[in-house]
């Protein structure tokens, strides 16, 4: 069965309807570039309040290793999600517990030593959570990992054909259960994760 990723979350509440209808995991942004920007500490403050065996993921935007690991460290997020330009040696500097985010098709993967690759739609300058499908070229050369995380344009009425189609080893969901950045719709989170699990 396919995994879900609930991403941006920005309030308690959300975060504890989204462990409630079944998400695997819960992705808070610690970029301050981002329109769903939560400081480390607001970050640790919702986590404290969630059961265990949910992972928390930390999304991080061409940020040095060192603040990455220091913001890892402060949030306890779990996993670190690499959403910009990083090289391969931010992804080993910083593992075990990397995902690796491609806008567009790299020749090879497995060049940077994550633990899973996210493909994601691309719209000029923004990282993430634009809405825009990620390009079936980049699914593609992702796909042959065995751990493909699939983001870009999902929602409720989206999700199911696309893990029909692909068989990511999980889903990825941002702007498709919001109603403002970062401020989640409580029945999208519930019809999202039920259709990503029944496909």
């Amino acid at each position: 069965m396919v995994r879900v990723k609930i991403c941006g979350l920005t309030r308690a509440q959300d975060a504890a309807v989204a462990v409630a209808a079944g998400a695997d995991a819960l992705g808070f942004i610690l970029w301050p570039g981002s329109k769903r920007f939560l400081a480390a500490q607001a970050v640790r403050a919702i986590l404290a309040e969630l059961p265990p065996l949910v992972t928390s993921v930390g999304v991080f935007v061409n940020q040095s290793v060192e603040e990455v690991a220091a913001l890892r460290a402060a949030s306890g997020v779990q996993v670190v999600q690499l959403a910009g330009d990083e090289p391969p040696e931010h992804v080993a500097a910083l593992a075990p517990g990397v995902i690796k985010v491609f806008r567009s098709a790299p020749e090879n993967p497995l060049l940077w030593p994550a633990q899973a690759w996210l493909a994601d739609g691309a719209a000029p300058g923004q990282y993430g959570g634009t809405g825009h499908s990620a390009g079936d070229a980049v699914v593609a050369a992702l796909a042959p990992t065995g751990r493909l995380i699939l983001a870009g344009g999902l929602t409720p009425a989206t999700v199911a054909e696309r893990v029909q189609r692909w068989r990511p080893y999980a889903v990825d969901v941002a702007s498709g259960v919001e109603t403002a950045p970062g401020i989640k719709d409580h029945e999208l989170i519930r019809q999202f994760i039920a259709a990503a699990k029944q496909a």
